[in-house]
């Protein structure tokens, strides 16, 4: 049974299937980020999209692997930024609900779309082949992000949970520790369970 997931994960048609909804999810992702980055300044703009780029690393594993390739840098990325911005999502529409008594359908959709990211990107750890400095490049990727997002100000715009902003930094993180901790345990420690894509 076991065997038989892990096949189909690597199977051609489901590495196409993830990367079809991958590629306008991407898309969709920097569209709805256009109004923050229109006021962005330069030096900002590549950190403050966080998801769509999570998703966009993760579209270049999926075409390496279709081409029976590891990434292994690009691998890092994807599993840690997917599964950080996957579940940080989904707690901020979370607490939107708490806080304004409503869920509309775009916080619905934000929130499958995102704990689907939080979960592709942890379920092919096996195939992956990270060493340790792709983990503590994107170590210091992932806090600089955080810096950048909570001392420079750029993180995602939630009017509503504005108030909450230094709590919300602390959470992201040991978010960030987390997200860091599983991709070890689950891609790059001695002895972790390995498949190949090929």
């Amino acid at each position: 049974m076991i065997s038989q997931f892990f096949y189909l994960l690597k199977s051609r048609p489901f590495l196409w299937f993830l990367l079809i909804i991958n590629v306008p999810g991407t898309i969709y992702g920097y569209y709805w980020y256009g109004w923050q980055l229109a006021d962005t300044k330069p030096i900002f703009l590549l950190f403050v999209p966080d998801s769509p780029t999570a998703s966009l690393f993760f579209c270049f594993v999926l075409i390496a692997f279709l081409l029976g390739k590891n990434w292994p840098l690009m691998e890092s990325l994807a599993a840690v930024t997917l599964f950080k911005y996957g579940i940080w999502a989904v707690v901020m529409n979370m607490m939107v609900m708490v806080v304004t008594g409503e869920l509309s359908l775009i916080a619905l959709m934000l929130i499958f779309s995102h704990l689907g990211m939080a979960i592709e990107g942890l379920l092919f750890a096996p195939f992956y082949k990270l060493k340790p400095w792709h983990l503590i490049a994107v170590a210091i990727w992932t806090f600089h992000n955080d810096v950048i997002d909570y001392v420079f100000g750029q993180m995602p715009r939630y009017s509503m949970l504005s108030e909450y902003t230094s709590a919300i930094g602390y959470f992201t993180f040991w978010l960030s520790i987390v997200s860091l901790a599983l991709v070890y345990l689950l891609s790059v420690r001695k002895g972790h369970f390995k498949l190949s894509i090929r």
